[in-house]
């Protein structure tokens, strides 16, 4: 059996030992990943550990991963083989996963918006998500692990990186 890599909190619960627990409703996830800052070597975060906490809380219905031109071909194809749809922008992430990120929340058919990231920049984007009646889920690694994004959110998942390098392969 494997090691729990992450624990998933669900606003205004304290933290304990996590258990494995199914759903209890299968809410619709959109999902996008800020991959230059989540998915760097040093933290060791797998694409597969992320995709297992959010399903504890859901089905991912929509998932993206977006990445720099500087993506490794190692990780695209990480990505590509755990289902997530990789999109390569020219220079800065930011503003394309904004918009990823607006077009989930006016997205009728998604319940519950994922954002993995360590960046406060994205509050925005959570604060609008509640105001459309969505979930929001934070999903990051200490260091630079945002505390006001995860104030705002209504689940954290915390990523235990393990600095061993690995985009999603068992």
């Amino acid at each position: 059996m494997r090691e729990t890599l992450f624990k998933v909190l669900k606003r205004g619960e304290k933290e304990v030992e996590e258990k494995p627990a199914k759903p209890k409703s299968k809410k619709s996830i959109g999902l996008i990943i800020d991959g230059p800052n989540i998915l760097r070597k040093e933290f060791g975060i797998k694409l597969e550990d992320i995709v297992e906490a959010l399903e504890r809380i859901g089905k991912i219905r929509v998932a993206k991963v977006v990445l720099n031109q500087y993506a490794p071909q190692g990780l695209i194809e990480a990505v590509v083989n755990q289902g997530l749809e990789p999109i390569i922008v020219a220079g800065d992430t930011d503003v394309r996963i904004a918009i990823e990120a607006m077009e989930l929340i006016y997205n009728s058919d998604v319940e519950v918006i994922a954002l993995a990231t360590r960046d406060a920049d994205f509050l925005p984007i959570i604060n609008e998500a509640k105001r459309k009646g969505k979930e929001t889920i934070v999903i990051g690694v200490e260091p630079g692990f945002s505390v006001a994004l995860q104030n705002a959110a209504d689940y954290v998942i915390k990523m235990e990186g393990k600095g061993n390098g690995g985009y999603g392969a068992k």
